[in-house]
């Protein structure tokens, strides 16, 4: 059964639009007539999650299944959570408003090392046992089953950490979905909807899933004591294959949220998967070979995209755009094409070596985005360690030709804590920006501005520098380093990622199974929101409090000392010198021996970790050899660089074959000419006035989101708006006045400017045809272009508003309430502005009627009423508030009242 939540979703939490499922594009299947029942869950907030890409791809593509049916969670605010928790509502999904436990399957992106706590937390908001061994205990138990035979639906991780070391969070699932999920979940899916006409019990469903490549089901692995991952039957392989996909841009488009997200935007993957080769960099290798999605392909997706949603803004989306060689003739193809409709495109951190005037055509306009570079190493010697592939003439040129195409601020992420570092490459992140703002500097030009992200560098699993380790005073060292030489330069702004939070992902990102009890005792105490800047405190205090009750502290004190290292020279020694060095590998010994005398000596005796031991990911076969790893490794001390697979020779890491597939490289095609930048057009031959309502879900909507929601709405409906001019057009929109949240009206105001008349008719059936069913349209008028806008002309409003009396009070007593305010003359109320300042008023004179509509039983059993008024509803603030009824009803009643529900009837203008 569907959870009782409405009561819950209120307009006295935050952002209750974010819990509707109502938004634009979402998919409401039938809830009988479906066989399996997914949740797809984000474990962040909303904004974060409804914003997702991939998020969004496999929602579409479950949906797109027959017998299947997909719905969505998210993680849901602090204050919604305490109102489940003090009311004993399990956590819902947010379109059926259903229960989690009564889906099938309910899955969870794992994309982020501290991310699990989330997820527990979410878990037990649903009342669902935490670890896969207490759901299965509770299954034993018997009970009501309602799905795959169980009490609870089967719990998976999918997502970038999941893929790359599931090990820290083994207790918590039934199975991971390692690597891509567009063809991986629907396979999942057949084998759940035949087990369940089986009647399977949930052990051999699990088995059934555990046959399908890319399914790792842990109950079904042990970990033995050098931390190593090893099936204990038979029949499971020995290694699980991370799945491989072609990325279909179709599924990208979908679900426009009426709450304004974190990547507000349509987006659309363009390239998946890096060859680049960059040596600390996780995604690039978990997500070989390189594959480019054809540019016809690209646009008739955005064109669509941009039809459906009515965004004014998309992104073209890959690890690395720049290396996408039909993006120059993609984003001008779309620019052209969407020319006069104001539409601007972003890209994420980009090539700098790659950027050049076509990308920065397509980039510019009249809403010129952001510009970020990744040059990662301040000094050409690091660069070449980590094998970026950059030299500084390509910095250079990258930076002084956005700095020529008019960008006078740029954003920049560098990289502190790589192997082989030094205090000169530190310092010579800082001597690199200087230089940089030196080269563009020009005559009637700002001088150019940087905003920098300085990061520690985190080991992760399936690189090479999978093996190193930097200590957290080493990072504050050279954080210190840096805060010095900055002060010096002007123009700079620079952020720095947080030390502490950087050992705790090292700690757990490389952990083994032994971390599971780590992660649920930091949740307990309070963990969550890790990667928040405001919940940092709470999150360092939680999880070193959980590390040191597991025993652990000393394994963290490594990671933290920075122990791990093949590369630093460290200030203490070790007994039994020749002892250590015969334990030394073949790829150590060479490793060392291209250290200087000194370092090689002390590394030789301090290094505890062989390359060849066993590491709890060995079990994930991501299509790179290890061996490879090791001999990149070896390469990365020499500054050796290999060179992009994509556009050379193959590397030889292992990747290309049947199992994974081979770089896809699509040459480019002609770049388009260019049509020109976008010109608002400001002619204003029609305006028209319309009246629409606000009502049921669309009451929780704020402001600002139902302005952006008219502006959608215009898009998708293809109405010739008016824009106005200057740096930011904007269109000629114009709402009357701000509806309260949580109030629901039938009569409010908006005009429209546009530059060819349309007939009204028209008109209001193709606005009508966009909006929302809670926003219905009642009436539009053609009215004089030289009239006043409508917030101008606003005079009065009546409203409707229930209000509830805290002491039973009798109709006649409401009666003789309103009597006795109608009869008054004065009824005077202290109002503070917005200075600070007190200023009495005469509500009186405010209020022009007052009514008592009706009065009915409420819950609590004493009498509810209500009232209509009319009052005064002036654009120079003379207005009359609905709680200004309740001050007048105390006033006269010497009682207290509670204002239940606020209804606008109607908005009256000046004639």
């Amino acid at each position: 059964m569907a959870v009782a939540v409405e009561k819950l979703i209120t307009s006295d939490i935050l952002k209750p639009a974010r819990y509707l499922g109502n938004e634009r594009l979402a998919v409401h299947k039938p809830w009988d007539t479906t066989a399996i029942r997914w949740v797809l869950t984000y474990p962040e907030v909303y904004e974060v999650g409804a914003s997702n890409l991939g998020h969004i791809i496999l929602y579409n593509i479950l949906n797109a299944q027959p017998r299947q049916l997909c719905d969505r969670a998210y993680l849901p605010g602090q204050d919604l959570a305490a109102k489940l928790r003090e009311t004993n509502t399990p956590l819902f999904a947010v379109e059926s408003k259903r229960s989690l436990t009564e889906f099938d399957i309910l899955g969870f992106s794992l994309s982020y090392e501290l991310g699990a706590t989330n997820i527990l937390e979410m878990l037990d908001l649903a009342g669902i046992p935490l670890t896969w061994r207490e759901r299965q205990k509770a299954g034993e138990a018997g009970g009501e089953f309602t799905n795959l035979q169980s009490q609870f639906p089967l719990i998976f991780a999918g997502g970038q950490t999941a893929t790359s070391n599931p090990e820290p969070y083994a207790d918590f699932f039934d199975f991971f979905a390692l690597g891509d999920g567009e063809e991986l979940l629907p396979e999942i899916g057949l084998v759940l909807e035949e087990g369940k006409q089986a009647g399977l019990s949930r052990e051999h469903l699990l088995l059934d899933l555990a046959q399908i490549p890319g399914v790792y089901v842990p109950q079904f692995y042990d970990m033995a004591k050098d931390g190593s991952v090893h099936p204990c039957r038979p029949d499971v392989p020995k290694r699980i294959l991370r799945r491989v996909a072609t990325p279909i841009p179709a599924y990208s488009i979908g679900l426009v949220p009426y709450v304004e997200t974190v990547h507000d935007r349509l987006t659309i993957e363009i390239r998946r998967g890096c060859t680049r080769g960059c040596r600390f960099c996780q995604p690039g290798m978990l997500t070989r070979p390189a594959r480019d999605v054809e540019p016809d392909k690209v646009v008739e997706a955005i064109e669509q995209g941009m039809r459906a949603t009515g965004y004014n803004e998309f992104s073209l989306l890959s690890l690395s755009c720049s290396d996408y060689l039909s993006l120059p003739a993609v984003g001008m193809e779309i620019k052209n094409r969407l020319k006069n409709e104001n539409i601007s495109l972003t890209l994420p951190s980009q090539r700098v070596d790659r950027f050049d005037e076509n990308i920065a055509n397509i980039l510019g306009g009249t809403r010129q985005g952001g510009l970020t570079f990744a040059p990662e190493a301040g000094t050409q010697r690091m660069r070449d360690i980590v094998n970026k592939g950059l030299t500084n003439e390509e910095l250079l040129r990258g930076v002084k030709t956005a700095w020529e195409q008019g960008w006078d601020k740029i954003k920049l992420y560098f990289m502190i804590g790589l192997p082989g570092e030094t205090d000169t490459d530190v310092l010579g992140i800082a001597e690199t920006v200087s230089w940089l703002q030196r080269e563009c500097r020009g005559k009637g030009r700002k001088p150019l501005n940087f905003n920098l992200t300085i990061s520690n560098f985190t080991p992760k699993p399936h690189t090479p520098f999978q093996w190193h380790s930097v200590s957290t005073t080493e990072f504050k060292r050279k954080q210190n380093l840096l805060r010095q030489e900055f002060r010096r330069i002007k123009g700079v702004k620079v952020n720095f990622t947080d030390v502490r939070i950087s050992a705790m992902e090292d700690f757990v990102g490389r952990g083994d199974r032994t971390l599971g009890k780590v992660v649920r005792r930091a949740w307990e105490l309070g963990a969550g929101m890790d990667s928040w800047y405001e919940n940092l405190d709470q999150a360092f205090s939680a999880w070193g409090s959980a590390i040191a009750q597991a025993d652990l502290d000393w394994k963290y004190r490594q990671v933290e000392n920075g122990e791990w290292n093949l590369f630093h020279a460290q200030d203490h020694k070790r007994s039994g010198d020749e002892e250590n060095t015969q334990l030394l590998t073949p790829v150590q010994t060479r490793l060392i021996a291209s250290l200087p005398t000194q370092t090689r000596l002390i590394a030789s005796l301090t290094t505890p970790h062989s390359l060849d031991i066993p590491l709890p990911w060995d079990h994930i076969d991501t299509g790179i050899d290890k061996k490879w790893l090791q001999e990149d490794l070896q390469r990365a001390l020499e500054a050796a660089i290999v060179p992009d697979c994509s556009f050379e020779g193959c590397s030889h890491c292992g990747v290309c074959g049947t199992d994974f597939g081979h770089n896809v490289v699509i040459e480019s095609p002609a770049i388009p000419k260019f049509a020109g930048e976008f010109v608002p057009n400001t002619t204003k031959a029609q305006r028209l006035r319309v009246w629409f309502g606000k009502q049921g879900n669309m009451a929780l909507i704020s402001h600002l989101d139902l302005i952006r929601l008219f502006d959608r709405v215009v898009r998708r409906a293809g109405l010739p708006i008016a824009f106005t001019g200057g740096f930011h057009p904007m269109p000629r929109i114009s709402l009357a006045t701000a509806l309260a949240l949580g109030a629901t009206s039938s009569g409010e105001i908006a005009d429209f400017e546009l530059t060819v008349p349309v007939a009204v008719d028209a008109f209001r059936e193709q606005l009508a045809r966009e909006m929302p069913t809670d926003i219905p349209i009642y009436n539009v008028e053609q009215i004089d272009l030289k009239a006043s806008a409508a917030t101008q002309l606003l005079e009065s409003a009546e409203y409707l508003i229930t209000v509830a009396a805290l002491e039973e009070a009798t109709p006649i007593q409401w009666q003789d309430w309103i009597d006795t305010i109608k009869a008054k003359e004065e009824l005077w109320y202290e109002h503070t502005t917005k200075s600070g300042k007190s200023q009495l008023i005469n509500l009186r004179d405010r209020l022009f009627e007052l009514e008592l509509v009706e009065t009915h039983n409420s819950i609590t059993e004493s009498i509810s009423s209500v009232i209509r008024y009319l009052g005064s509803y002036r654009p120079d603030g003379l207005l009359l508030r609905p709680e200004q009824i309740l001050f007048m009803l105390e006033a006269v009643a010497s009682g207290e009242f509670q204002l239940l529900h606020i209804h606008r009837n109607r908005l009256i203008l000046r004639v």
